[in-house]
């Protein structure tokens, strides 16, 4: 009946309007949208899996830091039942915990990430994709504990939805489903606003406008080009506060707009998404987050900036075709899920007590995330020595271990990582601000360094000790100071010795056997078992 009356919709919300129209694949189109949107995701993807195919038997495997087989009985005994485990958090590895299923799962994550990457995917192998990120982030302990971790699994949820179930081709012969588009808009409207307001809630240096004076320097993991941020002037700084407001406060707001604000406001995200990428080694999260932000572009504004013979390859694929109703369904099926989910990181978002980074349920399919709600204005570093002495005394020489990516060597340049992540340097970062009491995982790579353990050694840049195990090793904090490019100071840092974090320890030290017995670690050659608890 509502067909048959002709200018019907104006008496219809826009919205509404543009709602029908989407689930009829009316209005513009989005196949490059969806070509480039895939092909980043393709990258994010390739970067997870080749940290957990390089960095995961170090962490998670059976001889790692903190191992998945040790992880899913306290899993079990937490929730008093395996099978209310499994339902709360839903990972391949409940099959198994080797090292070989962990490095199968690793590599064929790799394999069908480069095929998406490439432009060869459909549902099936999105689905698989995701299935297996998942599998990691439910068992990744501290080492997968960052916003980014459940943000890609929510990105990576929703392109499953984008392609058709079978055909894996850079541009399929159905359409790029429009509220699919829409729901990824949803999603940078989250992560932008939730970072926005989670800093007005979180450091007063936001509003004083002041958090850029220290945040460069301060950052998890400096890059080369962090120096140059630092040392700009207050009044940069305090401009780049204040833009940094409008563009996560305010132009995320019009992400779902009209096209003209929407895309406006997609590309100040993205230039702002850019301008994070050069300023440090913020893992993928930038990269990650561009993904959504692309949804607010549509194909006639792809077609301006991409080479012409993708914007003909489109173009062919658009004739002629419409969306199948099993598209329909399965758009409409998302659609409802998302809305019903997204109560809950609706009201987070409006609340004074507003969590950073959490998932509302085991799958991860709606978060609310968030963003340095506070800065510190102090960079501390953690700096492992050891020595082959076999006593310790004023002549004892100690020599420093170095990490891949965090501040060690103030000489050395900060390295360009983006968008890869060292899990092991980031955590570092944070132990640097507490104790040995509330980062355990310290005193466990201790242990490993004093056992001379190969695996714990490819987390590290440099051994000083060839692969030999030290006799002793203890942990220094040092204050780090970014070096001014334009200094005649030789180096990239200078660092000041703050104190002992942690006092030389030997593998044989009652101190460390009780610690790991209490913590709940294994190490070779100590068995906590046979220490009585205290």
């Amino acid at each position: 009946m509502r067909d048959e009356i002709p200018g019907l919709e104006r008496f219809e919300p826009r919205w509404l309007v543009a709602l029908r129209a989407g689930f009829d694949n009316r209005g513009p189109s989005h196949d490059l949208t969806r070509f480039v949107l895939l092909r980043l995701l393709g990258l994010v993807y390739t970067v997870a899996f080749s940290t957990a195919l390089f960095q995961g038997p170090a962490l998670l495997g059976s001889k790692g830091l903190t191992p998945i087989a040790s992880y899913l009985p306290r899993l079990v005994e937490h929730f008093e039942s395996r099978a209310i485990a499994v339902i709360r958090a839903p990972t391949l590895f409940w099959a198994s915990s080797s090292d070989g299923f962990l490095m199968a799962l690793a590599l064929a994550g790799l394999v069908l990430s480069l095929c998406l990457l490439a432009g060869f995917a459909n549902a099936k192998s999105l689905l698989a994709l995701w299935v297996l990120h998942l599998s990691f982030v439910n068992v990744g302990q501290l080492w997968y504990n960052f916003g980014w971790e459940i943000q890609l699994a929510e990105t990576g949820f929703l392109a499953v939805f984008l392609v058709p179930w079978n055909q894996a081709r850079p541009f399929p012969t159905l359409p790029a489903p429009t509220p699919v588009i829409w729901l990824y808009r949803w999603l940078a409207l989250r992560i932008m606003l939730g970072a926005g307001l989670i800093k007005v809630r979180g450091d007063d240096c936001w509003l004083a406008l002041t958090c850029l004076d220290y945040h460069f320097e301060t950052q998890p993991v400096p890059g080369p080009l962090s120096a140059w941020f630092h040392h700009a002037p207050h009044a940069v700084h305090a401009t780049g506060v204040a833009l940094n407001h409008v563009v996560e406060l305010v132009a995320p707001l019009f992400a779902l707009g009209p096209r003209r604000l929407r895309i406006a406001a997609g590309a100040a995200m993205a230039l702002f998404q850019g301008i994070l990428i050069a300023s440090g080694n913020l893992s993928y999260l930038n990269w990650l987050t561009l993904i959504p932000i692309l949804a607010c572009f549509d194909d006639a504004v792809f077609s301006k900036l991409l080479p012409q013979a993708l914007a003909r390859r489109a173009e062919r694929a658009r004739e002629g075709r419409s969306p199948s109703r099993a598209q329909r369904r399965a758009t409409l099926g998302i659609f409802g899920v998302v809305v019903v989910l997204s109560i809950a990181p609706i009201w987070n978002l409006v609340s004074s007590e507003q969590a950073m980074n959490r998932s509302f349920e085991p799958l991860g399919l709606v978060n609310t995330y968030g963003a340095f709600g506070s800065v510190g204005r102090v960079r501390s570093e953690l700096v492992i020595e050891g020595t082959l002495d076999a006593s310790l005394g004023p002549t004892t020489v100690w020599r420093e271990y170095e990490f891949r990516a965090k501040p060690g060597d103030p000489l050395r340049r900060p390295p360009w990582l983006t968008p890869y992540h060292r899990r092991l340097d980031w955590l570092m970062w944070f132990a640097a601000m507490g104790s040995p009491q509330e980062y355990p995982f310290v005193v466990q790579l201790l242990a490993k360094l004093l056992e001379g353990d190969a695996n714990v050694r490819t987390l590290l840049a440099r051994d000083p000790f060839d692969g030999r195990a030290p006799e002793y090793v203890r942990v220094l904090v040092y204050r780090y100071e970014l070096v001014s490019p334009l200094s005649s100071e030789p180096g990239h840092f200078r660092r000041t010795l703050g104190g002992t974090w942690l006092p030389p320890l030997s593998k044989s030290d009652p101190r460390l056997r009780e610690f790991l017995f209490v913590h709940g670690f294994r190490a070779d050659g100590i068995d906590p078992t046979s220490i009585e608890s205290r």
